[in-house]
């Protein structure tokens, strides 16, 4: 499909530089996609927090979009917008079907996976070992805009795999898939190691090298060029970023979700929410609406271990869930025992 016929290819999904005050619209702030915690009950706790924040699903593989359950992998709220899909894969015709599942459901962005290092992600041939098949690579992009109408693709991918020199590799990298059209780039900054290293090594073990992530915006000034790795704090990545497209915070915006509450200020908005206790209702009422219906549900209690981080009580809180969850009690009435303990003293 050429430019002109639904697909955003003219123009990087991201543009903007942190100006001297408030960020301007299309500068991107997002949560990276983490296997087993970003899913759509994770997704619209962090919604809650921001309105700005992009939110990412977790990888979900083609095969299992196009054969799999599509309804329990891709449903999401409305009120996660903006959300992207992530897939994994590396054949282009089921990277564009599933890719056109995907926009169907409504999905602002489709990103390729080039990133993950994991065994079983090499052993099917995608994730981060794609940085070694750049051509590849840019026939799996050209394949998922062909189908994904409206919706922008992009791609997620390390600065390199094993030995690769990625001071030559990785502009190699850039410049293939930005050929086929890739106009948005988020780099973990960091390379994979696929041999010797686990995939929790791999999160912390190789050296972040924002640096080389800022040359290649250099190198490539008309594409979107986001960075990701190693922030702590929205502070932290205005800093990291102030040359690039944006930034994504991965774990940390996790384990103290309440960070989040700090993107909306940067665009000089007024922040999202301000009072811990108040969102953790908002949840409670959420979970008693689709904790009946949907198995899943009880997940959210993990996910919002967190919410109180850095605050007096805190471990009792975290504890309160825990035990909650050892319980097998509702997934509302667990949130809600912890509420109590938080904003009484005494279980709810």
């Amino acid at each position: 499909m050429e430019e002109g016929q639904g697909v955003r290819t003219a123009q990087p999904c991201y543009r903007a530089a942190v100006s001297d005050s408030d960020l301007k619209p299309d500068f991107a702030v997002s949560v990276a996609p983490m296997m087993d915690w970003t899913d759509r009950h994770c997704r619209l706790f962090h919604r809650h927090l921001s309105r700005r924040v992009r939110l990412y699903t977790e990888m979900v593989v083609a095969d299992a979009v196009i054969y799999g359950p599509r309804d329990r992998l891709l449903s999401f709220d409305a009120l996660e917008h903006p959300v992207a899909l992530q897939l994994g894969g590396s054949d282009p015709d089921k990277l564009r079907e599933a890719t056109g599942i995907g926009a169907a459901y409504g999905y602002d962005e489709i990103n390729l996976n080039v990133g993950c290092p994991s065994d079983r992600v090499q052993s099917g041939r995608f994730g981060a070992c794609l940085m070694a098949e750049p051509s590849l690579v840019a026939d799996c992009f050209k394949a998922m805009r062909d189908s994904a109408g409206d919706a922008a693709v992009t791609i997620k991918c390390r600065l390199g795999i094993d030995d690769q020199d990625v001071e030559r590799t990785l502009p190699h990298f850039i410049e293939t898939v930005s050929g086929a059209g890739c106009r948005t780039v988020i780099v973990h900054a960091r390379k994979a190691w696929l041999q010797g290293l686990s995939p929790k090594q791999n999160r912390t073990v190789p050296p972040i090298d924002y640096a080389l992530v800022t040359r290649m915006k250099e190198a490539f000034p008309d594409l979107g060029i986001i960075v990701n790795g190693q922030i702590e704090t929205v502070s932290q990545g205005l800093d990291v970023a102030q040359d690039l497209d944006g930034f994504m915070m991965g774990r940390a915006a996790y384990n103290d979700p309440w960070s989040l509450t700090a993107v909306d200020p940067a665009y000089g908005d007024p922040p999202a929410a301000t009072d811990r206790a108040a969102v953790a209702r908002d949840m409670v009422a959420y979970l008693e609406r689709v904790q009946d219906t949907d198995r899943t549900a009880k997940a959210l209690i993990r996910h919002m271990m967190g919410l109180f981080a850095g605050q007096p009580g805190a471990r009792l809180w975290r504890r309160t869930l825990s035990e909650g969850l050892t319980a097998k009690l509702a997934p509302s009435d667990i949130l809600a025992s912890g509420l109590g303990v938080m904003t009484t003293g005494q279980a709810a």
